[in-house]
């Protein structure tokens, strides 16, 4: 039962991910810069900020907390996730949308569950660490599907639709940025890996295990913020945008700012429920290691069923559908194999 609560958590989390781009489409008058930067500011340092607050230990604090170990290499690691989010873009300038996405996202969910297995010194081929490498090759196996749907529905466009959906087109140079925005974004689990100390603290300090990690997960995001910050701001500058924040009409800018705040709890929440979600599968040291994939596999699920539910996959014919879903299945059967053979 705990199992199930555990991934039923990580789910809502990731749906609320998923859902967080639906709020930005009705932000006006801003550039990509400028919504990206105050959605930022809601997504990396005010929400996180609350969720670090409640796992406090009475008489404590968040500086004490922090200065229990990891806390400037968390924020390392979180400056270099904070590229893979900005390469991650990039990569879907030079590839589209879906070879884009499933390249980097296929990367992020290999990286970000490889990596600590590996710098734990899990023996991959044998044991857990066998059944935690089926699991992520499952995984990779149905982003790629559904990669191989996206790049059908894509021959399906019309030449202008094409162009405009990938006008930069550049394979060679997409390839090695997709792999760089994976890798770099897989960063976020390692920030989370040298804070365990902290998060250990919150634990002796009597703080529920539901929330002993959002300490953690704050500073990686302040570190990812500083580098988000950075090129927004560059941006701003350079394409002289500075000016948008002030130029709308009060109305405007008070729906900008909610929706960017509401873009930014969401997206927010696919942290805030992993480290739940993760609090009820301490049972299961297979799945728990294996939960960044479950999160990065449920967001593509579910972003896809949004790309269904706004039309993005209207006129695809019945072969390209069926592609996807064979995808999204693959995906779902990852998480279920590897919860049986825990089992």
């Amino acid at each position: 039962m705990n199992t199930l609560i555990g991934l039923l958590i990580i789910a809502l989390g990731s749906l609320g991910q998923s859902s967080s781009y639906v709020p930005i489409k009705k932000v006006k008058d801003w550039s990509w810069e400028s919504f990206w930067l105050v959605q930022g500011v809601f997504a990396w340092l005010v929400f996180p900020l609350l969720g670090s607050i409640i796992a406090v230990p009475e008489g404590s604090s968040l500086m004490q907390l922090w200065s229990s170990g990891g806390a400037l290499k968390a924020i390392g690691f979180g400056a270099l996730w904070g590229i893979g989010g900005l390469t991650f873009g990039l990569s879907m300038r030079f590839l589209g949308v879906a070879l884009g996405q499933s390249i980097a996202l296929g990367t992020c969910a290999a990286f970000g569950t490889l990596f600590p297995a590996i710098t734990g010194h899990t023996d991959l081929l044998h044991g857990e660490g066998l059944m935690l490498l089926i699991g992520v090759c499952i995984t990779l196996a149905g982003i790629a599907i559904i990669g191989y749907a996206g790049s059908l529905r894509s021959a399906n466009m019309s030449e202008e639709e094409r162009k405009a959906a990938i006008k930069d087109f550049a394979l060679t140079k997409g390839l090695l940025v997709a792999l760089l925005a994976g890798a770099m974004s897989a960063c976020f689990t390692l920030g989370l890996e040298v804070g365990a100390p902290i998060k250990q603290a919150a634990l002796d300090g009597g703080v529920k295990a539901l929330y002993a990690g959002l300490p953690v997960i704050f500073l990686v995001t302040v570190g990812g913020s500083v580098t988000n910050a950075v090129y927004c701001i560059q941006q701003n500058i350079k394409n002289n945008t500075l000016k948008e924040y002030g130029s709308v009409n009060k109305q405007v800018l008070l729906n900008n700012v909610l929706f960017c705040a509401l873009a930014g709890g969401l997206w927010y929440s696919q942290f805030f429920g992993l480290e739940m979600g993760k609090s009820f599968l301490t049972d299961s040291p297979v799945l728990l290691a294996f939960s960044w994939s479950i999160l990065m596999s449920l967001n593509v699920l579910f972003s896809n069923l949004w790309g269904v539910l706004l039309d993005e996959w209207k006129g695809a014919s019945k072969k390209t559908i069926t592609v996807l879903v064979s995808g999204l299945i693959v995906l779902i059967l990852s998480v279920i194999v590897v919860a049986i053979a825990q089992s």
